[in-house]
């Protein structure tokens, strides 16, 4: 279910601006991926995965440091034969678990999961959708279905790119079809993948893309199931990440074999998880300023939203819905 409350948005400023910590731990629980999309670096350098032991130490340590929000994610969770485990401890500490995933595996495994609080599901289009990930999209909806009836409220993530602009409202009505939420974000061109796949299905055309995001702050402002802040949406509309970002301050990221990095973007190492998530986050504050004043700046929309609740945003800290 979801788990927006004011004690959560003030729990998470209590945490970030008093203490002076992260509030969530996104997890890249695993380095596989029953998906090869095209768009993803993430299953293109499988490596080592932390045992289920070792993330049970590490999910007590977050719990001792504050951490509020623990989210498995990439590159694809439900590969992992002990998630339903690592769930039921994280919310046995106390945690709000998170997980997202490409659907493929909800059908098998969705009613293995009573532990989790919140579930992303990415859908990035409807006839785009077999071009973008490769399967067809009736596998994950019928994954879905089978998911709100093992009782998950769902939120549907769409990667926005130049193939999927004209399904954004038709995407919108599925979700309202469907009883579940969505949300939207630019896709963000990283640099790990070839510039022939941007020049394929990135975002070129302008106007139509701001055509697009109109909508769809149109749709919002009408009742739809849109997660996303009208603040966010309009920033996206012009893709100028204009807010100052507290990613690295905010968000403890984690990959598959233990590295604590800045970001998802940058990805720089600042520790393992074996060395204590205090003394990581303590030892590493002046790289992660130094990574911040260097950024351009991304649209992530975990990175920018979270980014709004940190600085007062009035619209943010109203609706402060889903990590």
């Amino acid at each position: 279910m979801r788990t927006f409350s004011p004690r959560m948005a003030a729990k998470a400023l209590w945490q970030m601006r008093v203490k002076r910590r992260p509030f969530v731990l996104s997890h890249g629980i695993n380095a596989r991926c029953n998906l090869s999309c095209s768009f993803c670096e993430y299953w293109r350098h499988p490596g080592r995965e932390m045992k289920t032991s070792e993330i049970f130490r590490m999910l007590e340590d977050a719990g001792a440091f504050g951490i509020g929000v623990y989210n498995a994610w990439t590159v694809e969770p439900l590969m992992r034969p002990d998630l339903p485990d690592i769930l039921r401890h994280a919310k046995s500490l106390g945690l709000t678990t998170s997980l997202i995933t490409n659907g493929r595996l909800l059908r098998q495994r969705a009613h293995e999961l009573p532990d989790l609080d919140l579930l992303s599901v990415s859908v990035d289009g409807i006839k785009s959708y077999r071009e973008l990930r490769g399967i067809d999209l009736q596998e994950v909806l019928q994954g879905i279905k089978v998911a709100q009836e093992a009782g998950h409220e769902i939120l549907m993530n769409c990667v926005i790119s130049g193939k999927n602009l004209h399904e954004l409202e038709e995407l919108v009505h599925l979700a309202e079809s469907l009883g579940t939420w969505i949300s939207f974000e630019p896709m963000h061109e990283s640099k790990g993948i070839g510039e022939d796949v941007w020049n394929s299905i990135g975002i070129r055309d302008r106007p139509q893309y701001e055509a697009a995001i109109s909508r769809l702050i149109e749709l919002k402002k009408g009742g739809a199931p849109i997660i996303n802040s009208s603040t966010y949406l309009s920033m996206i509309k012009s893709l100028n990440p204009c807010f100052k970002c507290h990613a690295s301050d905010i968000v403890l990221h984690v990959s598959s074999d233990g590295t604590v990095e800045t970001c998802r973007v940058h990805k720089e190492p600042l520790g393992n998880v074996s060395d204590g998530l205090a003394n990581v986050w303590t030892n590493s504050a002046t790289r992660r300023g130094k990574t911040v004043q260097e950024c351009r700046g991304c649209l992530f929309f975990g990175y920018v939203e979270n980014s709004l609740l940190y600085d007062f945003v009035p619209e943010v800290m109203a609706h402060y819905e889903w990590m």
